[in-house]
């Protein structure tokens, strides 16, 4: 690869790790430059604490619908032919509640549609019959996707890109222009992606004010939900969710919340007694076999940006040209493909400048 272009990729979560792994197929000499990878645990390091799944909220955004639209392809593909990666088919089911439906949701979104943009898309698509609704919801969808055990899915990611000849150097920087000297083969980077995640807000050069945390918090259970749930709000206040996901491999995701601009670590036990609560009234069949068994109580902070996440090309003074991908805040897994596959595109663009 002695002739290949040098790229440095800031961050080592799910949108550095895919974007260096997009970028290694294309024949770039990649080298991932992080303050924390695949096996740390830190408030600042989001990718660690999530869901994950598929579950689109894209409304009225071709740009972020295309992103979740190549992901969706990616992860069936992988749980055909990778059964390592940590991916699991899983029905996903929606449910509505009236007060809901003209409600403005920037977290929900399209989901709150009777029909949302990727009903041709996803498998085996339905709309469910209101006789077969719960109480207290008038319109649910429901369809194949997917749930993702990030413990298996970040290092297994990881792997691909060594295999790949991308190269890992954990160090901390301050500012941008740092990157530039940091490619494995101690020359010059040719370009930089900036995959920072919540840190582009305080790193030295991109400094980005519209960053901000979206603070979720889980619980991890040892039961089995025979299907991945959400629903469109609760009576608990506007910031708390509910959802519910089995991960492959075992363990249940209980959630949640989604509180703006909260940076604080520290797991909530009263929001966590209200997530356990609606869980079990949403889905008793976690204690079928055994009474809710308790792994461990999360908080992540999702990368969330005002105006959406920033996919573009700069040219910065003093570090040249520069990649962004940030800011996806909860769909980084469900869209990590379609955004490491715009930054191919950026990278390619910007070499033939």
């Amino acid at each position: 690869m002695t002739n290949a272009k040098k790229i440095v990729v800031i961050g080592a979560g799910v949108a550095g790790l895919t974007s260096a792994l997009q970028l290694s197929k294309k024949g770039y000499d990649v080298t991932i430059v992080a303050k924390f990878m695949p096996g740390d645990y830190d408030i600042e390091y989001t990718s660690p604490w999530a869901g994950a799944n598929w579950m689109s909220f894209v409304k009225d955004n071709q740009r972020l619908a295309n992103y979740d639209r190549i992901t969706y392809g990616v992860f069936q593909r992988l749980v055909k032919e990778c059964p390592d990666a940590g991916i699991w088919p899983q029905r996903c089911i929606t449910y509505v509640r009236p007060e809901d439906l003209d409600k403005q949701s920037d977290l929900l979104g399209g989901l709150l549609d009777a029909r949302p943009w990727f009903a041709d898309l996803v498998a085996n698509f339905t709309m469910l019959d209101p006789s077969a609704l719960p109480k207290g919801y008038c319109q649910g969808i429901a369809y194949d996707s997917v749930c993702i055990n990030v413990q298996v899915y970040l290092p297994w990611l990881q792997s691909q890109c060594f295999a790949n000849g991308v190269k890992l150097n954990v160090i901390t920087l301050k500012h941008i222009k740092e990157a530039v000297d940091l490619h494995a083969s101690g020359n010059k980077a040719d370009l930089i992606v900036n995959c920072t995640g919540l840190l582009a807000s305080k790193l030295g050069g991109v400094m980005d004010s519209k960053i901000y945390p979206g603070r979720g918090q889980t619980v991890l259970v040892r039961n089995h939900a025979p299907a991945m749930y959400n629903v469109s709000g609760t009576a608990d206040g506007e910031d708390e969710l509910t959802y519910i996901m089995s991960r492959p491999g075992g363990g249940t995701i209980l959630g949640g919340c989604y509180q703006k601009g909260n940076w604080n670590g520290t797991v909530d036990p009263n929001l966590a007694e209200r997530i356990i609560r609606r869980s079990l009234q949403l889905c008793p069949e976690l204690e079928k076999d055994f009474p809710l068994d308790i792994v461990r109580h999360n908080v992540g902070l999702r990368p969330s940006r005002e105006g959406g996440p920033r996919v573009e090309l700069e040219d910065l003074v003093g570090v040249g040209k520069v990649v962004h991908n940030y800011g996806a805040g909860g769909a980084g897994y469900q869209s990590s493909y379609g955004m490491a596959d715009h930054v191919v595109e950026l990278v390619e663009l910007a070499f033939k400048e």
